[in-house]
Protein backbone atom coordinates (compact mmCIF):
# COMPACT_ATOMS: atom_id res chain seq x y z
CA UNK A 1 0.00 0.00 0.00
CA UNK A 2 1.74 3.29 -1.17
CA UNK A 3 1.98 6.53 1.13
CA UNK A 4 -0.22 8.91 -0.13
CA UNK A 5 -1.04 12.59 1.51
CA UNK A 6 -1.62 14.56 -1.28
CA UNK A 7 -5.48 14.08 -1.27
CA UNK A 8 -7.08 15.19 1.57
CA UNK A 9 -3.89 15.92 2.89
CA UNK A 10 -3.97 18.27 6.13
CA UNK A 11 -6.27 16.63 8.63
CA UNK A 12 -5.45 16.01 11.64
CA UNK A 13 -5.33 12.00 11.06
CA UNK A 14 -2.84 12.43 7.73
CA UNK A 15 -0.90 14.74 9.60
CA UNK A 16 -0.72 12.04 12.47
CA UNK A 17 -0.09 9.40 10.45
CA UNK A 18 2.41 11.26 8.14
CA UNK A 19 4.02 11.42 11.02
CA UNK A 20 3.92 8.35 12.72
CA UNK A 21 5.54 6.95 9.42
CA UNK A 22 2.26 4.94 8.78
CA UNK A 23 1.34 3.81 5.38
CA UNK A 24 -2.08 4.86 4.41
CA UNK A 25 -4.46 5.10 1.39
CA UNK A 26 -6.53 8.56 1.07
CA UNK A 27 -10.02 8.11 -0.21
CA UNK A 28 -12.81 10.90 -1.24
CA UNK A 29 -15.93 10.66 -2.12
CA UNK A 30 -19.37 13.48 -3.10
CA UNK A 31 -20.94 13.39 0.96
CA UNK A 32 -24.46 13.97 0.59
CA UNK A 33 -25.36 16.68 3.21
CA UNK A 34 -29.11 14.58 3.42
CA UNK A 35 -27.00 11.61 4.25
CA UNK A 36 -27.55 10.38 7.93
CA UNK A 37 -25.68 6.88 7.97
CA UNK A 38 -22.11 8.55 7.13
CA UNK A 39 -20.55 5.09 7.30
CA UNK A 40 -22.64 3.37 5.14
CA UNK A 41 -23.16 6.57 2.50
CA UNK A 42 -19.14 5.89 2.12
CA UNK A 43 -19.26 2.48 1.45
CA UNK A 44 -21.72 3.08 -0.68
CA UNK A 45 -19.75 6.23 -2.68
CA UNK A 46 -16.64 3.82 -2.76
CA UNK A 47 -18.11 0.34 -4.01
CA UNK A 48 -17.01 -0.89 -1.06
CA UNK A 49 -17.72 -4.37 1.06
CA UNK A 50 -20.03 -2.70 4.44
CA UNK A 51 -17.81 -5.12 6.52
CA UNK A 52 -14.68 -3.10 5.95
CA UNK A 53 -15.86 0.54 7.02
CA UNK A 54 -15.84 1.13 10.26
CA UNK A 55 -17.49 3.80 12.30
CA UNK A 56 -15.61 5.82 15.18
CA UNK A 57 -17.95 5.95 18.43
CA UNK A 58 -17.32 7.84 21.55
CA UNK A 59 -18.81 6.64 24.82
CA UNK A 60 -18.76 7.32 28.51
CA UNK A 61 -17.28 4.18 30.38
CA UNK A 62 -17.82 5.04 33.96
CA UNK A 63 -16.83 8.39 33.37
CA UNK A 64 -13.82 7.93 31.14
CA UNK A 65 -14.55 8.52 27.72
CA UNK A 66 -12.96 6.08 25.36
CA UNK A 67 -13.77 5.66 21.58
CA UNK A 68 -15.03 2.42 20.06
CA UNK A 69 -14.74 1.08 16.13
CA UNK A 70 -16.82 -1.03 14.84
CA UNK A 71 -18.64 -1.92 11.24
CA UNK A 72 -20.67 0.60 9.76
CA UNK A 73 -23.09 -2.46 9.65
CA UNK A 74 -23.40 -3.42 13.24
CA UNK A 75 -24.22 -1.43 16.47
CA UNK A 76 -21.83 -0.75 19.09
CA UNK A 77 -22.57 -3.27 21.75
CA UNK A 78 -22.08 -0.89 24.72
CA UNK A 79 -21.85 -3.72 27.69
CA UNK A 80 -19.10 -5.31 25.97
CA UNK A 81 -16.95 -2.15 25.27
CA UNK A 82 -17.09 -1.13 29.21
CA UNK A 83 -15.88 -5.01 29.99
CA UNK A 84 -12.88 -4.26 27.43
CA UNK A 85 -12.00 -1.39 29.35
CA UNK A 86 -12.49 -2.08 32.62
CA UNK A 87 -16.04 -0.54 33.03
CA UNK A 88 -19.36 -1.41 34.55
CA UNK A 89 -21.40 0.29 32.15
CA UNK A 90 -20.92 2.55 28.98
CA UNK A 91 -23.53 4.70 27.44
CA UNK A 92 -23.14 6.99 24.39
CA UNK A 93 -20.89 10.37 24.87
CA UNK A 94 -23.02 13.46 23.89
CA UNK A 95 -22.27 14.55 20.70
CA UNK A 96 -20.94 17.56 21.21
CA UNK A 97 -18.57 16.20 24.10
CA UNK A 98 -17.59 13.62 21.08
CA UNK A 99 -16.60 16.96 18.45
CA UNK A 100 -14.78 18.74 21.39
CA UNK A 101 -12.59 15.80 22.50
CA UNK A 102 -11.99 14.43 19.27
CA UNK A 103 -11.49 17.84 17.38
CA UNK A 104 -13.84 16.47 14.81
CA UNK A 105 -17.23 17.10 13.41
CA UNK A 106 -19.66 13.88 14.15
CA UNK A 107 -19.84 11.66 10.93
CA UNK A 108 -16.26 13.06 10.04
CA UNK A 109 -15.35 11.87 13.86
CA UNK A 110 -11.56 10.05 12.91
CA UNK A 111 -9.75 7.65 15.44
CA UNK A 112 -6.52 9.08 13.88
CA UNK A 113 -5.04 12.36 15.11
CA UNK A 114 -7.81 12.92 18.03
CA UNK A 115 -7.37 16.23 19.96
CA UNK A 116 -7.43 14.50 23.43
CA UNK A 117 -5.95 11.00 23.10
CA UNK A 118 -8.59 8.17 24.43
CA UNK A 119 -8.81 4.79 25.11
CA UNK A 120 -9.58 2.95 22.02
CA UNK A 121 -11.40 -0.32 21.49
CA UNK A 122 -11.89 -1.70 17.91
CA UNK A 123 -13.96 -4.40 16.97
CA UNK A 124 -12.11 -7.61 16.65
CA UNK A 125 -13.70 -8.10 12.98
CA UNK A 126 -11.52 -5.79 11.46
CA UNK A 127 -9.04 -8.34 11.96
CA UNK A 128 -10.36 -10.45 9.41
CA UNK A 129 -9.65 -7.92 6.04
CA UNK A 130 -6.66 -6.90 4.74
CA UNK A 131 -7.55 -3.46 5.06
CA UNK A 132 -9.91 -1.72 6.95
CA UNK A 133 -11.54 2.29 6.22
CA UNK A 134 -11.90 4.74 8.65
CA UNK A 135 -13.16 8.07 8.76
CA UNK A 136 -10.31 10.86 7.14
CA UNK A 137 -11.27 13.49 9.71
CA UNK A 138 -14.35 15.19 8.05
CA UNK A 139 -17.53 14.18 5.89
CA UNK A 140 -16.50 12.65 2.32
CA UNK A 141 -12.82 11.29 3.53
CA UNK A 142 -12.08 7.73 4.27
CA UNK A 143 -8.73 6.57 5.24
CA UNK A 144 -8.05 2.88 3.87
CA UNK A 145 -5.07 1.13 6.30
CA UNK A 146 -4.39 -1.99 7.72
CA UNK A 147 -5.79 -3.34 11.25
CA UNK A 148 -2.41 -3.27 12.71
CA UNK A 149 -1.54 0.38 11.91
CA UNK A 150 -5.08 1.23 12.97
CA UNK A 151 -4.34 -0.18 16.27
CA UNK A 152 -1.32 1.34 16.55
CA UNK A 153 -2.20 4.80 15.58
CA UNK A 154 -4.95 4.94 18.26
CA UNK A 155 -3.09 2.26 20.73
CA UNK A 156 -6.21 0.19 20.33
CA UNK A 157 -7.08 -2.80 21.37
CA UNK A 158 -9.21 -5.14 19.60
CA UNK A 159 -12.19 -6.82 21.31
CA UNK A 160 -15.73 -8.53 20.13
CA UNK A 161 -17.52 -5.02 20.58
CA UNK A 162 -19.93 -4.73 17.59
CA UNK A 163 -23.22 -6.89 17.72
Amino acid sequence: MAKKTDVGAGTPATVALTRAGIAFVPHLYEHDPAATNFGLEAAEKLGLDPDRVFKTLLADADGMLVVGIVPVTGLLDLKALAHAVGAKKAVMADPKLAERKSGYVVGGISPIGQKTPLTTVIDETAELSETVFVSGGRRGFDIELTPADLAGATNGTFAAIAR
